[in-house]
């Protein structure tokens, strides 16, 4: 993907350490079963419609990390410093003027999926952890959305453009993924487009739940070269319990931003059915031992999860854009298919 930079080059040194920093870390409306008339469906519809539309001019209330913000309908240009809502708008179909430099090279935009087919590349505008004001002030955005690894900049970013953190709450990864898809919907009059990407995160978590019903409880960890942390219910990974259902293995694991340190000796003693693993070095793109190597290791090769091959690799979207469309649907289908195709145990 070409990039058109408009501060100086990121150094390598810098990108590196960019890569070794990315620890960041809706309501559906119910069916309406009322009989009516054709004449007073076809009203009701075009009511609806016109209801659901986003307005050409004004504002639009959205939630935020920091709570109810207005925000210009359809702002153009826009500056995005989060993976998450990168992916969302380009499942939207939103284009970007503003994007991270350092994180946006052609292999992880397109892995990750963080721009709308069909629209023009975006300008620099610094990096997930620190912007280029100057290439802001030449933007001139109309709206800047951040993340986590942004929030300390808010203030700062907020005298350029009027900003918005769009932080996704760990506490309930689904539902405040949800909210942003549906805020993003409203902003730039695609509420249509939005509540069909809700429909398949639906769908597919549906059918996840039904695959991972009764067939054993689960732990999720992430490994960092021949370091291992595991996280619990209330961390990016919460999903595989709190919406997918699937029991935790450990319920005392200490809630931590970089998740819970742990060693072989924790996994065997824990003993999970299902293992499901971040391979941090490989979901940044970065060389080095990969999780695999690591857990073929001979303290693992008695635990339930090595011996019935239960260890399931989750997308990198669910290091980098946690919460995100695609996400959803990479990593339904991996636990989908994970337990769909598992033996019986030995």
């Amino acid at each position: 993907m070409k990039i058109t930079q408009m501060t100086r080059p990121v150094s390598l040194g810098v990108i590196a350490a960019l890569s070794l920093s990315l620890m960041a870390c809706n309501q559906d409306k119910p069916a309406d079963t009322k009989t009516e008339a054709p004449a007073a469906n076809a009203d009701q519809k075009a009511e609806t419609a016109a209801d659901n539309a986003a307005p050409n001019t004004g504002d639009v209330t959205i939630k935020t990390a920091t709570g109810e913000q207005t925000i210009p309908a359809n702002p153009n240009p826009i500056a995005v410093y989060d993976m998450t809502a990168l992916q969302n708008l380009k499942a939207l179909g939103v284009a970007v003027q503003g994007v991270p430099f350092a994180e946006m090279n052609a292999e992880t935009v397109q892995k990750i999926d963080l721009k709308a087919d069909g629209t023009p590349d975006g300008t620099s505008v610094g990096t997930l952890f620190e912007p280029s004001l100057e290439a802001l002030h030449g933007l001139k955005p109309q709206a800047v959305f951040i993340g986590s690894r942004m929030a300390e900049k808010a203030e700062e970013l907020g005298k350029i453009a009027p900003t918005y953190n769009l932080t996704i709450d760990t506490n309930n990864v689904y539902e405040s993924s949800k909210q942003q898809i549906t805020d993003f919907g409203k902003v730039f009059g695609k509420t249509a487009e939005a509540d069909k990407l809700i429909a398949d995160i639906d769908a597919a978590i549906a059918e996840t739940k039904k695959a991972v019903e009764g067939k054993g409880n689960g732990l999720a960890i992430l490994i960092n070269g021949n370091k291992m942390s595991a996280y619990g219910k209330n961390s990016r990974y919460g999903y595989l319990h709190t919406t997918f259902g699937i029991p935790m293995a450990d319920e005392n694991i200490q809630e931590a931003r970089h998740g819970q340190p742990i060693s072989f000796e924790y996994l065997q003693k824990v003993d999970p059915d299902w293992l499901f693993v971040l391979d941090r070095t490989s979901a940044i793109g970065e060389e080095g031992v990969s999780a695999q190597e690591v857990l073929n290791n001979p303290l693992m090769h008695n635990t339930k999860a090595y011996k019935n091959n239960q260890i399931v690799y989750v997308s990198p979207d669910s290091y980098l854009a946690f919460g995100g469309y695609y996400q959803w649907l990479k990593d339904t289908k991996i636990v989908t298919d994970a337990f769909n195709n598992a033996k019986p145990a030995q």
